[in-house]
């Protein structure tokens, strides 16, 4: 089975290419939706969050039973290993300090990555020619490593600056601060195997998109099936291919 990486930078169009790929029945494991998963109330990453940020990160209001809308609890109703995080307050307390973010990061990506991990095996016990493991900071995280194909979506930093703007109603300035606190989507495309170029519409994006499937498909080829019959050559087709990226990666 491949695994193929998926990536981009923010306003670049990777969500529109992950959602191109499972129309066409590309199973894809989405590391944002797991990344909320992992800090459910009732995880091990949510108390740990909680003990290390403190309660004032929590959402302290609720449905109330009757259906009338949101209510606020008080401390006394409050079961505080029963409330979500609220993803703005949290947001306040690492955006602009490192080793707070670094902190945060040490819970949860590790969440992240098994549940990744697991989601691979998931599809490779049913079968799946490949799967698609779209991960907004691949690159950055270092999981790039593990995959047998890295994808990344570009545009210009200047239409992505643009399409940010746009999306989120900001200012130029305040797009481009956004932009600058991660690794440039230039310096992304050093990594890819194959790169989607959305410079343009949505149908030309389309026809990107499932080039690329077929690359994918060509890449595959037909052995896959011998390597999900026999687990061991699965194995031993993984690790060269690993060993012969990190080679290849060496000389560059």
């Amino acid at each position: 089975m491949l695994v193929v990486g998926l990536t981009g930078g923010i306003a670049t169009g990777k969500s529109t290419v992950s959602a191109l790929f499972a129309s066409h029945d590309i199973p894809i494991i989405d590391a944002d939706l797991i990344a909320r998963r992992v800090v459910e109330p009732g995880t091990r990453a949510h108390k740990q969050i909680v003990k290390v940020f403190g309660k004032g990160i929590l959402s302290t209001s609720s449905v109330s039973a009757s259906g009338a809308g949101i209510v606020e609890n008080s401390d006394e109703q409050l079961d505080w290993w029963t409330c979500p995080i609220d993803r703005k307050k949290l947001g306040s307390v690492i955006f602009n300090d490192e080793k707070q973010r670094k902190i945060l990061n040490g819970i949860v990506h590790p969440a992240v990555t098994r549940a990744i991990l697991w989601g691979v095996v998931k599809a490779w016990l049913r079968g799946e020619k490949m799967v698609v493991v779209d991960v907004p900071l691949l690159i950055e995280g270092g999981l790039w490593k593990w995959m047998g194909k890295v994808i990344v979506v570009y545009c210009s930093p200047e239409l992505q600056l643009q399409r940010l703007m746009a999306r989120d109603k900001s200012t130029r300035a305040d797009a481009s601060s956004r932009l600058n606190s991660q690794l440039s989507i230039t310096a992304k495309v050093a990594y890819a195997d194959i790169v989607i170029d959305n410079s343009g519409s949505l149908a030309e994006l389309d026809g990107e998109a499932m080039s690329c499937l077929g690359k994918l498909e060509r890449a595959v080829g037909r052995t896959w099936i011998v390597s999900w019959l026999l687990p061991p050559v699965g194995l031993l087709s993984a690790v060269w291919c690993l060993s012969w990226k990190t080679f290849q990666r060496r000389r560059r």
